[in-house]
């Protein structure tokens, strides 16, 4: 029987409601649109179902705004409602989304084998993650066959600035980008911006001369990673990470081995993205 060790993943805080700072910023901003995407938003792979008062919670938004939202949403296909848990669960036509989503991003197809050999090699969970704001999100997920292993899986969610694949993103990401990520941060978490600031331009730093960027306990302190990042031929951005449990990936194999090893992988999968490998 396999054990796995949960590591907490996707769930989320309370946010503020949509659409001030943006639409602040951007006069073609829609809000009403942004509120019903934050509803979506709110359901994690932890927490499936939720009712209105625990979205409104995650949401920022008041309970009567919430109750017109999910009845659309319910009508549209994109919520479903359980009567028997008076609470809803994200609908097929969310679900057709995300599938269509994840079908165009042709590099999950050429990454997947390559991750799975790195996984069971090393050990350690192998992830391609996409950023979405401040977070990066998994499209694609390679586990070890070992007894332990990072409860992590397609869809799980992890702050960008404090992990391995975040700061591999940021790193290769254009001036203009890190700038905007730069101001949504320190907008979002003024008390912690000069420690997190001073960890991603060393993430710059490090992946510019190894290859790579690490996180030894800074998202969760029973997690170490390592994570690289791509510039694919379409111009986007597509983020590593090789990690695992603290007592199974100390400090010193994070930096021989997964960095390293998740490095590789990542120049192995542009290669053949580009056609040259």
């Amino acid at each position: 029987m396999r054990i796995r060790k949960v590591i907490p993943g996707d769930a989320r805080p309370a946010r503020s409601a949509p659409g001030g700072e943006e639409a602040a910023r951007d006069p073609q901003f829609v809000e009403a649109i942004a509120r019903g995407f934050t509803i979506l938003e709110a359901f994690t792979t932890r927490d499936s179902m939720l009712g209105n008062q625990e979205i409104a919670e995650r949401s920022g938004l008041p309970r009567p705004t919430i109750s017109r939202l999910t009845h659309t949403l319910t009508r549209l296909g994109y919520l479903e409602y359980l009567p028997r848990f008076a609470k809803y669960q994200l609908g097929i036509a969310a679900v057709a989304l995300g599938q269509l989503a994840l079908a165009n991003m042709a590099v999950r197809g050429v990454a997947r084998p390559l991750m799975e050999a790195l996984s069971q090699r090393l050990g350690a969970s192998v992830s391609l993650g996409r950023r979405d704001r401040l977070s990066m999100l998994y499209v694609e997920h390679a586990q070890p066959a070992s007894a332990v292993a990072l409860q992590l899986g397609l869809g799980s969610r992890l702050p960008l600035a404090v992990t391995a694949m975040g700061r591999a993103y940021y790193a290769v990401a254009q001036a203009e980008e890190r700038a905007a990520i730069d101001q949504q941060i320190e907008e979002r978490f003024p008390e912690r911006w000069a420690r997190v600031r001073d960890a991603l331009h060393e993430a710059v730093d490090m992946h510019a001369a190894l290859g790579f960027t690490i996180s030894i306990g800074d998202w969760n302190r029973e997690v170490h990673a390592a994570g690289a990042a791509i510039i694919l031929p379409d111009g986007g951005i597509a983020a590593f990470n090789c990690g695992a449990p603290a007592f199974m990936l100390d400090r010193d194999r994070v930096l021989r081995e997964a960095g390293p090893g998740v490095s590789e992988m990542a120049r192995r999968v542009l290669s053949i993205a580009s056609g040259k490998g």
